[in-house]
């Protein structure tokens, strides 16, 4: 892309005014909101042979919405990335009529999934766009985040402790859920995004010294060993929430996040190394300590064989995706709910029986933009504490999205952790409507042009004075 939008950081001075592209965001908006609809009737017409009396009701209130956000984002950072919307729109959009779909299904077909669920997900939508308008009104300038650095980690480490301690915590085996009132709340969504600036904060301040190198093995230079104290922390921290709430997934993701972030400050390949031989070896120990955890990975391993207990899900899910093929069933054609928690867990082989491959693939590259345009506001915001920040948030959700798929697929155990915008979910719907909001607030600061120093001429008083002897 060439223009003279395309440098955020043109002066005025000869380069002209930097389009904000709100345009762009608002026609791409009115896509999604297309798409989410024909998605919406197709299910009905094809599922029950008409359309379905909410659907004007459904319609209306999912335009509001994005309506409502593009809004706030012209008014308050009119330089943002135009395409991180339209990204969230599509996936959130997608999810819901999945959910409906499968909403329909377990009401008309007596399959695994029951309930209205998808007003519900429209509701927690509501909520997320209440924490995304809040963000960016609130939040006027990311750097102010850095300050609150260590109440937010404070906060983070509690938010995930919590689940370990209270009873009725597990779902499906993992302890990450808290109930509240009637609903059940999984706080490691909002830890995530807490301890990312955490992360971001403290690796401004001391990523001199985590860069500096003791020696130099098979072409890796090794950081000091005084140095190794902050991954050895994370390390065991996420060990503790594997062992204590059986949960590889948000062990993983969290580890992962933080020995990223460590690479992206330092520019030291070795500290990737460190971190994955670190984690390796835990697990290796956790699997031989902990009866629970070699459950789920001699599960993983060979699912089939514990079909009737715990790899009935997997298995399940294996010939959903095998029965898409490459160009699916068609919404409403297939019979994804016969996975068991299709809604959450599991709704990516539901959208890969009804899409196909294709379709999948089509969703894995929707979070491949959206990561994209997040990492180049990490390249493109000027203060080091905003690059490692857009930098961790990207990577939370491509690192997330990878966990969740290799789940389904088989590549990896099974966690608890859910699909961003497309699974159902209040918790990680809401958490990720903050986390694109951090990001927007971001790609505002970075692409918004550098004001031109001012050109007043100077003063009589200001010149320099020379004595002229004769």
């Amino acid at each position: 892309m060439t223009g003279p939008g395309t440098d955020p950081r043109a002066t005025a001075a000869g380069a002209g005014p930097t389009p904000t592209r709100r345009g762009t965001e608002l026609a791409l908006l009115a896509f999604a909101v297309v798409i989410t609809l024909a998605a919406q009737c197709i299910v009905d017409l094809t599922v029950t042979d008409s359309l379905s009396p909410e659907l004007a009701t459904f319609g209306t209130w999912y335009t509001v919405l994005w309506v409502v956000a593009h809004v706030v984002v012209r008014r308050f950072a009119p330089y943002a990335d135009p395409l991180l919307l339209p990204c969230v729109a599509v996936l959130m959009g997608l999810g819901l009529t999945m959910i409906h779909r499968l909403d329909i299904a377990g009401d008309q077909l007596g399959g695994n999934s029951s309930g209205e669920d998808a007003p519900v997900q429209l509701l927690w939508a509501t909520v997320g766009l209440a924490l995304f308008v809040a963000v960016v009104v609130v939040v006027r300038d990311h750097r102010v985040l850095a300050r609150f650095a260590y109440t937010l980690a404070l906060v983070g480490l509690v938010l995930l402790a919590i689940p370990a301690v209270l009873p009725n915590s597990e779902i499906n085996g993992a302890k990450l859920w808290i109930r509240v009132a009637g609903f059940s709340i999984q706080p490691g969504e909002f830890a995530k995004i807490c301890l990312v600036v955490f992360f971001a904060a403290y690796l401004v301040d001391k990523r001199d010294v985590l860069a500096l190198a003791s020696r130099k093995v098979a072409g890796l230079e090794l950081p000091r060993g005084r140095d190794l104290g902050p991954v050895l922390l994370a390390w065991v921290a996420s060990i503790l929430v594997l062992v204590f709430e059986r949960d590889l997934g948000s062990s993983l993701l969290l580890f992962g996040i933080f020995v990223v972030m460590l690479y992206v400050a330092t520019e030291r390949a070795s500290w990737l190394v460190i971190g994955v031989l670190l984690f390796s070896g835990g697990a290796y120990v956790a699997y031989q300590v902990f009866g629970h955890v070699r459950v789920r990975v001699d599960t993983w391993l060979d699912p089939f064989a514990y079909v009737d207990t715990g790899g009935y899900q997997i298995v399940q899910s294996l010939f959903s995706l095998g029965t898409g093929g490459l160009f699916g069933a068609g919404l409403g054609g297939g019979r994804p709910d016969q996975v068991p928690v299709a809604k959450s867990d599991f709704i990516a082989s539901a959208i890969g029986e009804e899409l196909g491959l294709f379709g999948l693939v089509a969703v894995i590259v929707l979070y491949l933009v959206l990561v994209e345009r997040g990492l180049r506001t990490s390249l493109v915001v000027r203060d080091g504490f905003g690059k490692l920040l857009a930098a961790g948030l990207s990577f939370a959700v491509a690192w997330q999205v990878f966990v969740v798929l290799g789940g389904v697929t088989g590549l990896l155990p099974l966690t608890g952790l859910t699909t961003p915008f497309l699974a159902y979910g209040g918790s990680s719907l809401v958490a990720n409507f903050g986390l694109v909001a951090l990001l927007v607030r971001i790609s505002d600061a970075a692409r918004r042009p550098v004001a031109p120093p001012p050109t007043t001429p100077p003063r009589l008083t200001d010149a320099p004075t020379e004595v002229v002897r004769p």
